[in-house]
């Protein structure tokens, strides 16, 4: 049996490399080209099933970026044919340097557009000192901001994650030790959460759990189990639903984004505060999307006089950079001891820094006032320029987090938009336009977004006769 074998000579590749250059081979043949160019959703949630229109042809710039980008990633992104090379204030530019004004934000993230010259600076400033040194250390950057967030907030203590989804995460955690703290004497503590009709809270197990659309939940499933599901802006459902010793926390949007831009009444979140304080349960407001700035106030929960027990933010706050941020009282926060959560990356010097230059911004009140005058004067916009179209059903919002409801898809609109040089994205069920634009885009910008929306309109006739 030995004089049988062969002694092959095997040149010098470590194991590991080898094989992955003939699996690279192999792939090559298997998937020769994988771009795909069809008519897209511009949302990285709000997908809807429609015709694929004509796709225009793009540029072997263009196409070359996409053709490495189909056969290198994972294909959870339905991507716009559009490659992005630059930006300034409210503008982008991509590979072939067509021009597009930027009414997404990069899905309400860069409330200070793009490369704002007080951002750059702190991004520079603090590269040239400490990028890192993770949470076994206190810096300076982390202090200050927990600090200035506690100064301007309901809150006492800040935790800091890297996304919205970790920071609704963290805030799951909380309210399940907080229950378990708070009952430590008994036999049975609350361990269930309340979310509504419409919510969008992340992507990670525990977020998805509290996320109500079920396209997003059931390639998942079993997820988190305890999570009750009642109508947005049901107060006698609410009333009825939350529960003493069953209920650990209600998580809420006082305005939801990727749900369609839907805002709640005071009312309303009058009564969850209320329900929460008689069952012993917390209630937790997800200002993810709608926060710092978006609705003219610093926090959206302003404009209705109700405060929660936690708060959760992170899109715009690093203007870019990833940064998340769990908001708590004393009380909650006094549950939790060290050891209970943590992040390797969480708070970093660079990121923080970066967001005290937004805050600081933002923060001012003749910045939050001209986001309010601007998102009034947008909503009058396009109720005059698209008020008499029959396809349009509403137009609504707060500040400048602003839909459009369609009595049919939007993803044509949105396409036809993007070619004419605008940038808009889709929110609830693939039928509302969310426009979410820097929050310093000028009056005039806003117009142009607005005449550019008039005459693409016409476009949803032809999606209905097809």
């Amino acid at each position: 049996m030995m004089g049988s074998l062969q002694l092959v000579h095997v040149p010098s590749i470590s194991p590991s490399s080898d094989l992955r250059r003939l699996f690279k081979l192999q792939k090559s043949n298997r998937f020769p080209s994988l771009v795909h160019l069809p008519c897209i959703s511009s949302s990285l949630v709000s997908e809807t099933k429609h015709k694929a229109a004509t796709a225009k042809p793009v540029s072997s710039k263009s196409k070359e970026v996409m053709e490495t980008e189909g056969n290198v990633f994972v294909r959870t992104y339905a991507r716009a044919p559009v490659v992005f090379k630059s930006g300034k204030g409210c503008v982008l530019y991509d590979v072939d340097g067509k021009e597009y004004l930027d009414m997404t934000a990069g899905i309400a993230v860069n409330s200070l557009g793009h490369c704002h010259p007080d951002w750059v600076k702190a991004v520079v400033e603090q590269a040239n000192t400490l990028t890192h040194v993770s949470n076994v250390y206190y810096s300076i950057p982390q202090v200050t901001l927990g600090n200035r967030l506690v100064e301007c907030s309901f809150a006492d203590r800040v935790f800091f994650t890297n996304s919205g989804t970790e920071a609704n995460e963290a805030a799951i955690k909380f309210a399940r030790k907080f229950q378990r703290f708070t009952h430590a004497n008994e036999d049975h503590h609350a361990t269930e959460f309340i979310a509504f009709t419409n919510s969008f809270h992340g992507r990670t197990m525990g977020a998805l759990a509290l996320t109500s659309k079920v396209q997003y939940r059931l390639p998942f499933e079993p997820l988190m189990p305890g999570v009750t599901f009642i109508e947005y802006g049901n107060i006698e459902e609410a009333r009825r639903t939350i529960k003493s010793g069953k209920t650990a926390a209600v998580f809420v949007e006082p305005l939801q984004g990727e749900g369609g831009i839907y805002c709640a009444t005071k009312d309303f979140l009058q009564a969850l505060r209320t329900a929460c304080d008689d069952a012993g349960a917390l209630l937790i407001f997800d200002e993810v999307q709608c926060g710092l700035g978006r609705t003219g106030h610093l926090w959206a929960h302003e404009a209705f006089g109700v405060v929660p027990d936690i708060m959760t933010l992170a899109k715009p706050l690093a203007g870019g950079l990833p940064i998340g941020v769990v908001l708590t009282t004393e009380r909650v926060a006094a549950t939790i001891v060290s050891g209970d959560h943590g992040s390797t990356f969480a708070g970093g010097p660079l990121v923080c820094h970066a967001a005290l230059a937004v805050l600081d911004k933002i923060r001012e009140p003749s910045f939050l006032t001209s986001v309010t005058k601007k998102g009034i004067y947008l909503k009058e916009l396009l109720t005059q320029k698209l008020g008499e179209n029959p396809h349009v059903k509403e137009v609504r919002g707060l500040g400048l987090i602003v839909g459009i409801e369609l009595d049919v898809p939007a993803s044509s609109l949105v396409d036809a938009c993007r070619d004419a040089g605008l940038l808009v994205l889709t929110a609830g069920k693939g039928n509302v336009v969310r426009l979410v634009p820097p929050l310093i885009i000028s009056e005039e910008e806003l117009e142009h977004a607005a005449e550019v929306i008039r005459k693409c309109l016409p476009v949803l006739d032809a999606n209905v006769s097809n």
